[in-house]
């Protein structure tokens, strides 16, 4: 099987341990991921071929950030030791009434300060099927933005599929373009999107038409009516009911058609961080390995909802376990 590719930034995670707060804690908890980067691990966990193009700093905290997803099973050999700071985020666990809080602090990192012409996406792209990449790399500067929009311009003269999670992060934004801006031009070269109503509204100026019985086949319509590349238009739907119980459930267009399926209760959420990285990497490997798109998303959801009960941002998690939830053992009975 050829390789699904993603590029993107990889930061450091420290986090309180349990759920205290940031100013109660006297240690840190580390862990590393990436929107993009957690599906290239997700989908190696799946058991498919996953690579990862990326810029770390050249000194110990890059080559550890690296070698943690080398450990996952992810390819990193198109990635550039490059610069002096990898980007960081403190993520403060809530919990009941409490919501989780996330502090960034990944100003002028080295994957900010990565060249375009330090990726050859033809000999990157050269054992690959997918091309996957998220609204949050674009985000982080010119270069990055360039960048990818040179990956996606291979992947497409190269055959291969290219996703996207739009994603759109509105405080990222700080290099003087606008999402608006940049991120049409991307998304046109995409053959698959995860796109919210609310993200088609913020990038793209697109709004669910007055009266639609469905909001979401409203958006999905004029989305692929602007990008006619686009096959297929995934989401989540969330219903939040505290910081520790989530239901959600999958939505896709495609074809014409609409397709749901039933909501996952997941209680308790023990960390949502890296759930919509587990949708989508859910749904390429549904794709692979099911014959229908029902399939594919009831396999995704599925995915998501196991990610809510994993500390760390990668889904830790066999195509076999997923499986077993899709067939409705969700107890959490002790398996001996």
């Amino acid at each position: 099987m050829k390789q699904v590719v993603t590029f993107g930034e990889i930061m450091m995670r420290l986090s309180p341990p349990l759920n205290y707060r940031l100013s109660q804690a006297s240690s840190l908890e580390i862990t590393y991921g990436g929107g993009d980067a957690n599906v290239a691990a997700a989908l190696a966990y799946l058991g498919v071929p996953a690579a990862h193009a990326g810029c770390f700093p050249d000194n110990a905290v890059g080559r550890a950030a690296a070698q943690q997803f080398q450990h996952h099973g992810v390819d990193m050999r198109h990635c550039v030791f490059q610069g002096q700071r990898l980007g960081l985020y403190f993520l403060e666990v809530g919990a009941s009434l409490r919501a989780s809080r996330i502090v960034y602090d990944r100003y002028d990192s080295a994957f900010a300060n990565l060249q375009p012409e330090w990726f050859n996406w033809d000999e990157i792209f050269s054992n690959a099927q997918l091309f996957h990449w998220t609204g949050i790399t674009p985000a982080i500067s010119a270069t990055a933005a360039q960048a990818t929009k040179e990956a996606i311009a291979a992947a497409r003269r190269l055959g291969l599929t290219v996703s996207a999670d739009v994603n759109y992060r509105r405080n990222l934004w700080q290099y003087g373009q606008r999402a608006q801006d940049v991120m049409p031009d991307l998304v046109a070269g995409c053959d698959l999107v995860v796109c919210t109503e609310g993200d088609a509204e913020d990038l793209f100026g697109i709004k669910a038409e007055a009266g639609a019985e469905n909001s979401f086949v409203s958006m999905s319509q004029q989305l692929i009516r602007r990008f006619p590349q686009i096959q297929q238009v995934i989401a989540t739907r969330r219903e939040t009911q505290s910081a520790s119980h989530e239901r959600i459930k999958g939505i896709a267009f495609s074809g014409g058609q609409y397709h749901e399926t039933e909501f996952f209760d997941i209680n308790p959420v023990v960390d949502r961080i890296g759930g919509g990285d587990s949708f989508i990497s859910g749904f390429i490997y549904g794709q692979l390995n099911y014959p229908t798109l029902q399939e594919a998303l009831t396999f995704a959801t599925a995915a998501s909802a196991l990610k809510h009960t994993i500390h760390g941002d990668i889904n830790l998690v066999t195509a076999a376990e997923v499986e077993h939830i899709v067939a409705g053992n969700t107890s959490g009975r002790l398996l001996r």
